[in-house]
């Protein structure tokens, strides 16, 4: 059966879907994302939790999720039931301004959702949740192939269809203890049972039971990731990093001073350094090889532009 529910009639209303006015969804195109995780391991659920004998999903491997999100239904791993996807990163991410990095799943269309809850951590031991929201009325169960509508949804992964990410502000734990919201270093993604029979179902923070699509019990049973994007995300906490258009590729690193940026590339680049209100602070020539002074900007969060002939790429670094 098809169900469709008007949000306006039951409780509070988020964001609505990707396109729509007040959409909070992120293109996985956008400028904004700086870069994506690169690594990962994956516990697999079942493809339906009441029957464990019905064995564990299958579809796709973590490698899947490593690097900008295809958008598609295929190129993807599935969670299943419960699952988990712990995903890693070239840099530790940052509490900027906005939302902070997004998650990517493969739902066809708007109003047809499988949802994870998100966990962050800063040495990757201890994690911290965020604080979920399930508004979809739990009268009767949403089966498989059954739509609801995204506008019930707040911090849970897989609010939008494929190619637009679900960000997540890391503002939203600042009372967190244990956790170093300025260097986050792990993401956990962990599959929503949408069962509403309380044996095998799963909550929100408020207490609410989760009406999610289930079962679902095939081997892309689950929460399917496509990727995690990092908006914010530290520079001078490592050594070296490496970024790939699709034909410049740059190194760009610190020196033990903080106030000295070092970047290579393979071919003559410029370079420009702004502030987040676009006032340029620093501009380059073009070289194969760059070291800019920092030490005279008091700005803490710049916005790195390097351009070649036939190719730009832009990040976000932080100076110490």
């Amino acid at each position: 059966m098809l169900s469709l529910f008007s949000a306006s009639a039951f409780g509070q209303s988020f964001a609505p879907a990707a396109g729509q006015a007040g959409t909070t969804a992120i293109s996985k195109d956008s400028s904004i994302i700086v870069s994506w995780a690169t690594g990962g391991t994956i516990e697999r659920g079942y493809r339906d939790i009441a029957l464990p004998d019905s064995g564990l999903v299958s579809f796709g491997t973590i490698q899947n999720a490593y690097n900008q999100a295809e958008g598609n239904s295929i190129d993807v791993v599935s969670l299943g039931d419960a699952g988990t996807a712990l995903m890693t990163f070239p840099s530790s991410i940052f509490n900027g301004p906005g939302p902070d990095f997004a998650v990517f799943e493969n739902s066809f269309d708007d109003d047809y959702m499988e949802l994870a809850f998100v966990e962050v951590s800063s040495d990757g031991v201890y994690f911290v949740r965020f604080p979920a929201i399930s508004e979809t009325p739990t009268t009767e169960q949403l089966a498989a192939f059954d739509y609801s509508d995204c506008r019930y949804i707040h911090n849970l992964a897989g609010k939008y269809r494929q190619g637009f990410g679900t960000p997540f502000d890391l503002q939203d734990l600042i009372n967190s203890s244990g956790i170093d919201l300025n260097a986050i270093t792990h993401i956990r993604i962990i599959d929503v049972v949408g069962s509403i029979n309380p044996s095998f179902g799963t909550y929100d923070s408020q207490g609410t039971i989760i009406n999610d699509l289930y079962p679902t019990p095939f081997e892309s049973g689950g929460f399917d990731l496509d990727g995690v994007g990092v908006i914010h995300q530290n520079l001078a906490a490592i050594e070296e990093v490496s970024f790939e258009s699709d034909i410049l590729m740059v190194t760009m690193y610190p020196n033990p001073s903080t106030d000295v940026l070092n970047v290579l590339a393979q071919e003559k680049i410029t370079i420009a350094i702004q502030d987040l209100s676009g006032r340029t602070l620093k501009e380059t020539g073009a070289a194969y090889e760059h070291q800019i002074s920092l030490s005279t900007l008091t700005s803490q969060i710049l916005i790195v532009t390097i351009s070649a002939e036939k190719s730009k790429i832009v990040r976000r670094i932080i100076k110490n």
